[in-house]
């Protein structure tokens, strides 16, 4: 790739030479090219940078290269130096060095940034004007748009009837608890989601229990009060009655088994969650 030469107003090239990289799309410049720009050093631009964090964001003012993805860079972009001990790099956008020149705030940092904008940051294009093609070329230029566009449309297209059917199939997975099998592991599984995305471990909990009541008629606490009794009088040691809990004894009864999965599908269904 070969060398961008800076020129300032008057005409006369200045010493630094930059060479174009890009990164996600953007061109940017080391902190040693800025520096050469702006004709300073490069430990005045760490420390401005060091001074004023709070002006500068990551990914929009500049980007900050470490481990693999440092070690990609420097295996893939040949057209600088970096140095072999170097285990972070600063990268610098158009507004990075803009927000640089502003805290520079020197004569030179000024013109030259309006060069960059210029002559680095802003490479010009070279468009096609379409207004100038014979009218057969015009023809399929629009053909190719119009293809273009309905292709693209198709796919989005594709792409929501793909996620409806996930979607769907996920409801269908949370609706199909068997009683029968290991609802209890299942319910568990899908009300620990519903908190885990609420980031509430109490309230969805008791909001199934509280339904289950108004849905069975019954009384929670009472059916764990005659559990624990039964089990005392048929020897259970207190440590274990005490960790008796609802689901011992929603276990025992069918109705209030599938009323409660019920619910907690429902629940899961209602919070976007899959099973």
């Amino acid at each position: 790739m070969k060398k961008i030469n800076l020129t300032i107003e008057n005409g006369q090239p200045i010493i630094a030479e930059i060479k174009a990289i890009e990164v996600k799309g953007k061109r940017i410049l080391t902190t040693k090219q800025l520096a050469e720009v702006y004709q300073c050093n490069e430990t005045q631009i760490q420390q401005n940078f060091n001074n004023h964090l709070d002006k500068f964001i990551l990914n929009k003012h500049y980007f900050l290269l470490k481990g693999d993805d440092l070690r990609n860079f420097k295996r893939n972009i040949d057209n600088i130096e970096v140095a072999p001990n170097v285990n972070k790099l600063y990268l610098w956008t158009e507004r990075g060095a803009n927000r640089h020149c502003k805290i520079l705030d020197t004569d030179k940092a000024w013109e030259q940034f309006d060069n960059l904008e210029e002559t680095y940051f802003r490479v010009k294009e070279n468009k096609v004007e379409v207004n100038q093609l014979s009218p057969e070329l015009q023809m399929f230029n629009n053909l190719f748009k119009a293809l273009a566009t309905t292709e693209l449309e198709q796919k989005k297209l594709n792409a929501v009837v793909q996620e409806t059917k996930e979607e769907v199939q996920a409801i269908r997975d949370v609706i199909t608890i068997n009683p029968k099998e290991e609802w209890r592991k299942e319910t568990n599984r899908l009300i620990g989601k519903i908190c885990y995305k609420l980031q509430d471990y109490k309230t969805p909990k008791d909001e199934i229990y509280r339904a289950l009541e108004e849905r069975a008629k019954c009384k929670l606490s009472i059916r764990l009060k005659n559990l624990q009794a039964r089990a005392a009088l048929n020897g259970m040691a207190q440590s274990q009655i005490d960790k008796l809990n609802n689901l011992d004894f929603i276990a025992n009864d069918v109705r209030l088994k599938e009323i409660y999965i019920s619910i907690v599908s429902q629940m899961a269904i209602k919070h976007g969650i899959k099973a």
